[in-house]
């Protein structure tokens, strides 16, 4: 559980002291995920994310993972233009036809680099050759939006009929599901991070 008191260890200055906030940091953030029904969740999380404060979405995740069958990538792969209609009028999620239908659109694709690779998972973890790149960034403005690596992912992705997986969307995946460990090295999170 994340401590948010006054003996709260040394966090990235993202986190601020919200407690959800708090906890996504401590105890997910940066963490390797292999778990393909996760790495789908991530991505449509990110996907949505766009132009929208991380914490709007971190509030709506119970109602994302509702809306979209738990992150099942084969049951939202069959979602009709009538589920997606229904879905723009719920309020537990961004009510956003485009991101809507990206998440639809992405979950065909995610089965046919799933049937290519054998899973998502083996799939992704290639961009960094298996291992998460280990950082040490100083502070918060050290920190890049992008990088090489998540412009040749993201293109990648495109080229396979992904939407909404823009570089910086997809640097913002690779931090989350710990392909990079961008904690700043007076977090206590980046330390532990490097053991992994």
């Amino acid at each position: 559980m994340a401590v948010t008191d006054a003996t709260s260890p040394n966090r990235c200055g993202w986190a601020g002291s919200d407690p959800l906030y708090c906890a996504y940091h401590d105890l997910e953030w940066g963490v390797p995920v292999h778990d393909d029904r996760l790495l789908f969740e991530f991505l449509t999380l990110e996907g949505a994310q766009a132009g929208l404060s991380w914490i709007t979405i971190l509030r709506k995740r119970e109602g994302y993972r509702r809306a979209f069958a738990s992150f099942d990538p084969e049951l939202v792969a069959r979602f009709s233009e009538a589920d997606q209609a229904r879905l723009i009028a719920d309020r537990a999620i961004v009510r956003n036809r485009l991101k809507i239908g990206s998440t639809v659109d992405n979950a065909r694709a995610f089965l046919g680099v799933q049937q290519e690779f054998g899973s998502f998972d083996a799939y992704l973890w290639r961009f960094v050759d298996g291992a998460p790149i280990q950082n040490a960034w100083r502070s918060l403005a050290e920190v890049p939006a992008r990088t090489e690596t998540s412009d040749r992912l993201s293109r990648d992705l495109k080229r396979r009929g992904f939407r909404f997986v823009g570089s910086t969307i997809c640097y913002a995946m690779m931090q989350a599901v710990g392909m990079v460990n961008d904690h700043t090295v007076d977090c206590f999170r980046w330390s532990q991070l490097q053991k992994r």
